[in-house]
């Protein structure tokens, strides 16, 4: 029967004690040293020695193991800081109950026995315990002790289970590894643990072994390859060799396959021979080889065979897009162009051997042959507001031709280096974009789409805008010089194509060099076929729905554009059909309905209420009150301009956040009425009050010259007493003696004010020929008047106005005895 005793405890911190084992530790803190105390007192100095289940300061029994060991105080040595002891493990021991004494704790402790094997002399069980001595040898002569040592300690221990504690208490294991050796009674189970720990630290050390010799190795055999790789250049130098090096064969091979011009092969050949001259391994070698492989990755002769095939390119505009029909026209007279040029070409040249050995001479052949050719293509500028296509126009075109297309964001660019490249004195440099993406195509003559031109910015490392200027010149980009590197390259064969939202934005010289291809908003009807033919078929598929699961009719399309939408693109119509397709979609996938077809009372529901809520005609003449146009990048629209009369000193209030322009076209209207007063039939006394010209919207900056005219009509209007009419709306800047001048915009703008149910326009009559820009439809519906002056506008926007031998008159029209403004 096992006995039972009461011990001092001494917790262990990241340690574990196994019987047998003779271990030295120091103790600090108070508990310990009072429980050290306590057992020196007693004859046996027996302790029960318990390890911690977490790195605590304090020891509790709540974090301490049960099973630990009855360990015997062989030495103390006391110091300022504590004591160091020497402990000896004899058994193990089950802790019944643990619990605080005086300043220690104090443990009710009882001998654990061992589970002894079955069979001792059975097979498994010699197998097992042979195996693990044999292992444990191998693993002392790995960890370098000496051999008569480990022989000696495996001499010294004969008894399995003692065995099994002392190599455990050597091997390399986490403090609850150990521990579970520490509670594995079984000596069978024991030995099986600690064979499969032995294996594991064997394995350990092997690996690391291994990685240790391939290390040794592979730096010896840097260094070998170094020692002979200067030895061969020395023996090359003996034999009056060339000094190349193998390694770099492959490379200039390559190189010399391209028809590269004299400046470039003569740099490439320089490279080369520095290369070769140098160590492989050096900082310097590997850009120089870096450079190497950029220039032997650029296409200096390959070419993309076009197709120009004008039919064909035509229906392809045709099927991507619908409407642009000038901007079609204009790519397809560009297209015709190089057609005939191409066509041309044969004539030119002298015949096939000469034109290929003029493309292999240099680059002045190469500029000959070209001009002999298809030419320097124009750089085509693809202005308009967001999402009307600008980007996929230029797709299109690529495909049409047979090119390679390349796309680059502008937008954001702030560093010249981010076109030019870096030099290659520089760490880290690279080349620019434009050599970057003329590395991508793969080809000389690629589709090169410049995104964003409008959005590039200055900062202190350069103008990015001003390093484009060589790119984007037909006469220089023949000999475009990066500066990572360092020779011409010819971007001659290039089509250049760059977009922008805003053409105030980019510099004039820029803009000097390209071509300027305006891209105009849509109108509803145009969005409409758009949405029908590309919108809702593609937001169908991404919604995984087919065309008899959702319906949507020409009617709730409408409500769609109309209510949802305000922008010259289509961008947020397809957002707000896909919104629709995937709230189908979840209805369809809970099984709630099987398809659904949307008139504008579903779009409703479904989209919630309407977010745009444009501009709508009067409904009745009022006096000091006209109608303008204006147009803004997402479109046209109308507005109200609103004047009344206050008792005053005769002074102009203007509010509504109006720029200067158009505070400078309020004040010439203001002045053009008082010079010819007595014509307006205006009583004098009405210029001694103050008159207020204000222009809703008032959160809105506004400006420009062209609401001169409308500004001129509501300021007669509220001084003569004479309503406006509420079904005519009008443009046009105004001058100081009343001519009207032609502005912008006429499109958007008619187009805006037919959506706001107007039909009757007055235009500046140089814009007469910008209504050729209109639908059919549209101008069908419109009864347009062209005036140059003034005096006609007024005959026109007022009731009871008249033109009589070049003097306006107004007819008897009852006047109110206040003004009516609103």
């Amino acid at each position: 029967m096992p006995r039972t005793i009461s011990l001092p405890v001494i917790p262990l911190r990241e340690a574990v004690l196994f019987p047998g084992v003779t271990v030295p530790i120091g103790a600090g803190r108070p508990a310990t040293l009072a429980a050290i105390e306590a057992a020196l007192a007693e004859p046996q100095r027996l302790v029960f020695v318990s390890a911690q289940r977490e790195n605590a300061e304090e020891a509790s029994p709540e974090i301490l193991y049960t099973i630990g060991t009855i360990a015997r105080i062989m030495q103390v040595q006391r110091g300022a800081s504590g004591m160091q002891l020497v402990l000896q493990g004899e058994r193990r021991g089950i802790a019944l109950r643990i619990a605080p004494e005086r300043d220690y704790l104090l443990a009710t402790v009882r001998e654990a026995e061992e589970l002894p094997p079955l069979d001792p002399h059975a097979a498994t069980y010699q197998a097992l315990l042979r195996e693990a001595r044999e292992r444990a040898a191998e693993l002392g002569g790995k960890a370098g002790l000496p051999r008569e040592a480990v022989q000696r300690f495996l001499a010294d221990v004969d008894d399995p289970g003692q065995f099994a504690d002392a190599v455990a208490a050597h091997l390399e294991l986490a403090v609850a590894e150990r521990q579970a050796l520490l509670e594995t009674l079984s000596v069978e189970e024991r030995l099986r643990r600690v064979l499969v720990f032995l294996q594991r630290q064997i394995a350990v050390l092997d690996a690391q072994e291994e990685i240790k010799s391939k290390v040794q190795e592979e730096i010896g055999g840097r260094q070998r390859e170094i020692y002979l790789r200067e030895q061969l250049k020395a023996i090359q130098k003996e034999l009056g060799g060339d000094g190349r090096a193998n390694d770099a064969d492959a490379l200039r091979e390559k190189l010399a396959a391209l028809p590269l011009p004299e400046a470039a092969r003569k740099e490439v050949d320089r490279e080369l021979g520095r290369l070769e001259r140098m160590a492989g391994e050096s900082m310097e070698a590997q850009v120089i080889r870096t450079y190497l492989e950029t220039i032997a990755e650029l296409p200096w002769g390959k070419r993309s065979e076009e197709h120009l095939d004008l039919a064909r390119a035509a229906e392809i505009l045709e099927r991507d897009h619908f409407g642009l029909g000038e901007v079609k026209d204009r790519i397809l007279e560009f297209l015709a162009v190089r057609s005939l040029r191409q066509r041309a070409t044969p004539t030119a040249a002298t015949s096939p051997g000469e034109a290929v050995d003029a493309r292999a001479g240099g680059a002045e052949s190469d500029a000959s042959a070209k001009d002999a050719g298809t030419g320097r293509a124009p750089i085509l500028l693809f202005v308009g507001p967001p999402g009307v296509g600008k980007t996929s126009v230029a797709q299109s075109i690529a495909r049409a031709m047979g090119r390679e297309y390349v796309r680059i964001s502008l937008g954001g660019a702030r560093d010249e280096a981010d076109i030019r490249g870096h030099r290659r004195t520089y760490v880290g440099a690279m080349p620019g974009r434009i050599i970057q993406g003329m590395k991508q195509a793969g080809t000389k003559n690629p589709v090169f789409l410049l995104d964003e031109v409008d959005k590039l910015g200055v900062s202190y490392q350069g103008d990015p805008s001003a390093a484009l200027l060589e790119v984007l010149d037909p006469a220089q980009n023949d000999s475009f010089t990066d500066h990572y590197l360092g020779v011409p390259f010819d971007l001659g064969e290039v089509l250049f194509i760059a977009t922008a939202n805003f053409i105030q934005s980019i510099p004039g010289p820029l803009l000097d060099r390209m071509e300027v291809v305006e891209f105009s908003g849509y109108t509803e009807r145009e969005k409409l076929e758009i949405a029908k033919r590309f919108l809702l078929p593609r937001q169908l598929r991404e919604a995984g729905l087919s065309a008899a699961q959702l319906r949507i009719g020409d009617d709730a399309l409408l409500a769609a554009i109309t209510g949802y939408t305000r922008e010259a693109g289509v961008r947020q119509l397809e957002r707000e059909i896909g919104r629709l397709a995937r709230k189908v979609a979840r209805r369809i996938a809970a099984a709630e309905l099987e398809g659904a077809s949307i008139d504008p009372a579903e779009i409703e529901r479904l989209l919630g209420r309407p977010k745009v809520h444009p501009e709508r005609a009067a409904a009745a003449d009022q006096i000091g009150v006209a109608t303008g146009m204006f147009y803004t990048p997402v479109g046209g629209d109308i507005m109200f301009v609103e004047a009344t009369t206050m008792p005053g000193k005769g002074e102009l209030v203007l509010t509504g956040q109006l720029g200067d322009v158009m505070k400078e076209s309020a004040r010439a209207a203001w002045s053009y009425a008082k010079a010819h007063a007595a014509e307006f039939g205006i009583d004098e006394q009405e210029f001694a009050q103050d008159v207020h010209i204000h222009v809703p919207a008032g959160a809105i900056p506004k400006d420009g010259p062209s609401a001169g005219v409308t500004m001129s009509v509501a300021l007669v209007s509220a001084l003569a007493r004479q309503p406006a009419r509420h079904d005519l709306a009008m443009t046009g800047e105004i001058t100081l003696s009343g001519r009207v001048l032609p502005i912008g915009g006429v499109k958007e703008k008619v187009l805006g004010a037919v959506r706001a149910g107007i039909t009757t326009i007055l235009l500046p009559l140089a814009n007469e020929a910008d209504l050729g820009d209109l639908p059919a439809d549209v101008r069908a519906r419109l009864t347009v008047h062209a005036v140059s002056h003034l005096d006609e506008v007024l005959a026109l926007a007022l009731r009871g106005a008249a033109l009589h031998e070049g003097h306006l008159t107004f007819a008897a029209v009852e006047r109110p005895a206040a003004d009516t403004a609103h």
